[in-house]
């Protein structure tokens, strides 16, 4: 079975076509700046080396059009026809409660990611245009609607509930959500086989850190707690978002410049973070390179970000009783050698015992302690793609 799938963000599509149940992946690729000046596709099919085609992409089913064109183009495609292809899954950040799980995209689902897209404003819509555009290009095709939250509906009502009147949640679902749930599922599991560990056993914590950042506690391969909240703005320092933060602050500020509350959030989304401290960049190579000649703003957001993973690190450790694995994932925890030995240091009282000739591995399977360490460290590259093909697969196979 041939399935594709697609992770839509704003104003771009990160794609890749699987055959499974094998997971083997076909082709993948990425349609960056849609809607844009500049706009172009990046595509690797397995086997060739990767091509970039450039050309005006207008919106997302333009850009869904393009790259479907490509994957059954004479010179750079995998398929003969779109008749190849036997389902979609889609990456959806924002479930709310509706959802614990995968499921198959109806009428009723799209309604209801229609209904929560106010709770992920820059997420779901873009989400829901990958969606529409799937059922406009190929109607007769089923879709699956993988969700970043629904790994986090096992946190128990005290973890998730916010300290507001309980009539709040009740009427809004205002409660914490935690997003990331896909990687951080295959990464707990992924460590545990690697490791030769039962994860039904295990307490673990997983660092997913890149642009988008989250830490979740998982007991017996169910999640416990996470750091982000009812949006993805809560928890760590992120590439632009705030992460944490006294509401009292945010008040204060919207009172002082006189701005709106969508002002508001444009702020806290998109001009804060590493950004809006190091004034540099919100990458985190572009931060170091500067630390490195000495900017002191640049300097302060490394020690902020790491100081911020270590007191989740602490704190579920604490929350749960001890832990015994702690995965690093995601862009900079896969390959950021330095952020991840700041996170490190200073946490041997937990029982860590590092392995110093491993501690330069990047972006690839390594555990980072020595065998008789109690907390094993372990770095996993992340596959939420191919988890979303799995689920794929085991609702419409």
């Amino acid at each position: 079975m041939k399935i594709i799938v697609l992770n839509c963000g704003s104003s771009s599509i990160k794609y890749q076509l699987f055959n499974m149940p094998s997971k083997d992946v076909i082709a993948k690729g990425v349609v960056e700046k849609i809607g844009l000046n500049g706009s172009f596709i990046k595509h690797k099919k397995t086997g060739d080396e990767q091509v970039k085609l450039e050309g005006e992409i207008l919106d997302h089913q333009q850009g869904i059009e393009y790259l479907l064109g490509i994957l059954t183009s004479e010179k750079h495609g995998s398929l003969k026809t779109l008749n190849e292809i036997d389902a979609v899954g889609h990456r959806v950040v924002h479930g709310a409660e509706e959802f614990s799980g995968s499921v198959l995209i109806t009428d009723k689902v799209v309604a209801a990611l229609e209904r929560s897209s106010e709770l992920a404003p820059l997420h779901n819509p873009p989400n829901l245009k990958g969606i529409y555009a799937m059922q406009t290009l190929l109607p007769d095709i089923q879709q699956v609607g993988v969700f970043d939250t629904a790994f986090h509906q096992t946190m128990p009502e005290h973890v998730f509930l916010y300290a507001i009147p309980y009539v709040l949640y009740e009427k809004y679902k205002i409660r914490r959500y935690g997003f990331h749930g896909t990687s951080h599922k295959f990464v707990s599991a992924r460590a545990c086989e690697i490791l030769d560990m039962n994860i039904k056993d295990q307490k673990i914590i997983t660092c997913h850190l890149g642009n988008g950042s989250s830490v979740a506690a998982i007991i017996n391969g169910k999640s416990y707690d996470t750091s982000m909240g009812m949006t993805p703005t809560e928890g760590l320092i992120m590439g632009t978002r705030t992460g944490d933060i006294d509401p009292g602050a945010l008040l204060y500020i919207a009172d002082k410049e006189e701005i709106s509350i969508k002002y508001t959030q444009t702020l806290i989304n998109k001009f804060s973070g590493l950004m809006g401290i190091s004034g540099i960049s919100s990458d985190m190579r572009e931060i170091e390179d500067a630390a490195n000649e000495g900017h002191h703003r640049a300097k302060t957001a490394l020690e902020m970000f790491a100081y911020r993973v270590k007191k989740y690190i602490g704190s579920y450790a604490a929350a749960m009783g001890g832990v015994d694995i702690i995965v690093f994932t995601g862009g900079i925890g896969e390959n950021d050698t330095e952020t991840r030995k700041r996170i490190l240091n200073g946490l041997e009282f937990l029982g860590i015992d590092l392995d110093e000739s491993k501690l330069n591995i990047r972006g690839k399977e390594a555990i980072l302690t020595l065998p008789n360490s109690r907390v094993k460290v372990i770095v996993v590259p992340t596959e939420e793609e191919m988890m979303i093909a799995k689920d794929t697969f085991e609702i419409v196979g």
